[in-house]
């Protein structure tokens, strides 16, 4: 598990009413806690270890009932929208975790909205993960048939982000 993934979830935790979260693959675990101020905390790094499982833990909290399965806590805050029947369409998928922006800056147009014609090389959006800005292509010449995802929306690793029509 990346450092950029266990950030991620951290992010999730903290902007959900879930208390405590825990999270167990192929030997990693991850495990937070949030303190009396509602926000995740992370143990130094030095709790963790390179050779063994790996744990990230918070100050105790009152436990929920039910700790919540890591496919629950992203289907709270992003649900995902089928695409399935669009088997005509070509699909433009994140290239990453993080968060959606249509456009470069809050105070212009968005690149893309539906029905613009757009070629391969040109910018359609940008996902950020950690300060980081990137810029996403069209990948084929078409026409933007729909948008999945709404602006600020956080975004998964090969979530479909567009749909387009292609020449």
């Amino acid at each position: 598990m990346k450092i950029q993934e266990i950030r991620e979830i951290i992010k999730l935790v903290d902007g959900s009413s879930i208390e405590e979260f825990s999270y167990e693959f192929e030997g990693v675990k991850v495990k937070m806690k949030k303190s009396g101020s509602g926000k995740v905390q992370q143990a130094d790094s030095s709790s963790v270890q390179p050779q063994a499982p790996k744990a990230v833990e918070a100050p105790s909290a009152p436990a929920p009932a039910k700790e919540p399965n890591a496919e629950e806590l992203v289907s709270q805050e992003a649900p995902e929208i089928p695409v399935d029947n669009h088997a005509e369409y070509h699909k433009i998928l994140s290239p990453m975790v993080g968060t959606f922006y249509e456009s470069p800056s809050p105070d212009e147009a968005a690149y893309v909205q539906a029905g613009t014609k757009v070629t391969a090389d040109q910018v359609v959006c940008i996902v950020e993960a950690m300060k980081l800005f990137n810029e996403i292509e069209a990948e084929v010449d078409g026409e933007i048939a729909e948008i999945l995802v709404k602006d600020g929306q956080l975004v998964e690793y090969g979530q479909p982000l567009f749909l387009v029509k292609a020449n």
